[in-house]
């Protein structure tokens, strides 16, 4: 009976608990039971505050007995990345850096999720500082994939993925930067929505890119990120990126079908500029056909290659973490870990005329995808899958990352809202994913098309755990890294770091090293020919 909970929906259990079928101390204590019986083999938790998860259960059986119902949320468990602010519960960052804060503020979002009865199981593994990843060399180690533990979660919202998938919990929070909300949905089989910029408040989610930072939720269902999203969103005065829009409706015509909406695929994202496996294109292929015939138009669209929406976000992002983080980095650059090391630390080559050179741009690429909107309802792409292994940690980390893009650039750069969902399982069992992006601000098509697909299709199966299970502790090796022997790098190396202050010693030192030549070239790819007039993407009116 515990198992059958836990694999309820947040609609389904809603219905029950609303019906007295259900309570919510049941419903909290059977995942109580989940996690204590599965979470030691997939390290999904950073925090568990399953004490107060009962308290906050038992209060909300009063209250919904008292005919004081707040809503599809009361009384339903949740997570929380380790990047949401939580008054009285550490929050770390999954860094060493941030090991021992106790914030005294609750994020907007997480006082939007108690507000509307939601019962907080923890706080969940992410990578460090929501980038560079999986890691080894931190105070806890990375959650692992349920599908195949010996695998990847996807990044960086990786234990709220891994802890939805395996059945600890229906939802979860994540943050998105570059995908990380998408990118975990997809290679765990769960659904992830990115909505609008400034759609969702980030007040009190710990800051990766003022620029790109998203925050949302990772959930089983497509009805169940619209649930959430109808409680997440709405305008923040506190976050200078909050639009002062209404609280969409998206529930309501989840279930209105998708014929005659017009969807173009970008094809040469997966088969041009990044070629992506066989098995994730035919899967992707197979998902076009069933939305074909379900009555959507469905015809490839060409935009601009993958690696200029990635050159941008890369040098947005990394730019503005590396100012973030510049006093740690100077004072204790060795309380972080190798990975996070090696996408931050490469970020002090860049110029500030590369900074605004990427801002003039995104204004550029805003601008071009007007009449994308207008053509379309919704763009398609691959998504991400099979999950990579564990031993691979480095390659993932940081060595091809640089001029690699990821499926997230075209949303994280665009702004626009994006669903990762499954689409299907490789050989070895592990889940694929595509991706749908949506009109700015109109999450309700967006979650439409989505609810759509997951109707007709059958990927909502869960990975099978055995309780108990003993899964290898120890590191993967480090031999074999590559090395950068290419001397020519060392003194632009050098001189940047010396510029910005950064005292690295000789181990720090081969970690920015080793990344110079990629992120120099990241840097070349972006557009020189920007007039002396051309508006930069951040800019603003004071009113």
């Amino acid at each position: 009976m515990n198992n059958d909970l836990c694999s309820l929906t947040i609609a389904e259990a809603a219905r029950l608990i609303g019906a007295r079928k259900l309570s919510p101390v049941e419903l909290t204590r059977a995942y109580v039971a989940r996690i204590e019986a599965v979470n030691p083999q997939l390290d999904a938790f950073v925090t568990p505050t399953l004490d107060l998860a009962m308290e906050q259960a038992r209060k909300a059986e009063t209250e919904i007995a008292a005919g004081r119902n707040r809503g599809p949320m009361h009384g339903v468990p949740f997570g929380l990345k380790d990047m949401f602010e939580t008054r009285g519960i550490r929050t770390t960052a999954h860094s060493r850096i941030l090991q021992d804060w106790i914030p005294n503020r609750d994020a907007a979002v997480v006082t939007r999720l108690y507000d509307a009865g939601g019962v907080l199981l923890g706080k969940m593994s992410t990578h460090e500082f929501a980038h560079g990843g999986p890691s080894f060399d931190l105070p806890w180690p990375p959650a692992r994939n349920p599908w195949n533990t010996a695998h990847f979660t996807g990044g960086s919202s990786s234990g709220s993925a891994a802890a939805v998938a395996a059945g600890m919990m229906p939802a979860a929070l994540g943050t998105d930067t570059g995908g990380s909300i998408r990118s975990p949905a997809w290679l765990c089989g769960a659904v992830g929505l990115k909505a609008t910029f400034g759609r969702v408040s980030r007040t009190g989610v710990i800051p990766f890119s003022e620029s790109c930072d998203h925050a949302g939720p990772i959930t089983w269902t497509v009805e169940d990120a619209a649930i959430l999203l109808e409680i997440l969103a709405g305008h923040d005065a506190a976050d200078r990126g909050s639009a002062a829009r209404s609280v969409p409706d998206v529930r309501s015509g989840l279930n209105a079908g998708i014929k005659g909406l017009r969807l173009g695929f970008l094809r040469h994202f997966s088969e041009e500029d990044v070629k992506v496996n066989d098995e994730l294109r035919t899967a992707t292929d197979t998902a076009l056909g069933v939305l074909k015939a379900l009555g959507a138009q469905v015809e490839d669209v060409r935009l601009r290659s993958l690696h200029e929406y990635y050159a941008v976000r890369v040098m947005l992002t990394e730019s503005e973490q590396f100012s973030l983080h510049l006093k740690n980095l100077r004072e204790r650059p060795g309380h972080y870990g190798e990975h996070f090391l090696g996408r931050c630390l490469p970020a002090c080559l860049f110029t500030a005329a590369n900074y605004l050179s990427a801002q003039r741009e995104r204004r550029r690429m805003l601008a071009e995808m007007q009449p994308v909107y207008e053509k379309y309802d919704a763009l398609i792409t691959v998504g991400g899958g099979p999950a990579p292994h564990l031993d691979d940690h480095r390659q993932i980390g940081a060595s091809d990352w640089w001029l690699k893009p990821g499926m997230g650039a075209l949303g994280s750069v665009t702004g626009a809202p994006a669903l990762a969902l499954c689409c299907g399982f490789s050989a070895s069992g592990l889940p694929l994913g595509f991706q749908i992006i949506g009109r700015p601000w109109d999450e309700a098509t967006l979650l439409r098309i989505g609810h759509t697909y997951e109707s007709a299709t059958a990927w909502r199966k869960r990975p099978q755990l055995t309780p108990g299970a003993k899964v290898a502790r120890t590191p993967p090796s480090d031999a074999g890294a590559p090395e950068n022997l290419d001397e020519k790098f060392r003194a632009i190396a050098a001189q940047c770091a010396e510029r910005a202050g950064l005292q690295l010693n000789e181990q720090l030192f081969a970690v920015l090293l080793e990344q110079t030549p990629s992120a120099l070239a990241l840097a070349a790819r972006l557009p020189r020919d920007h007039a002396h007039g051309d508006e930069l993407a951040s800019a603003f009116t004071l009113s």
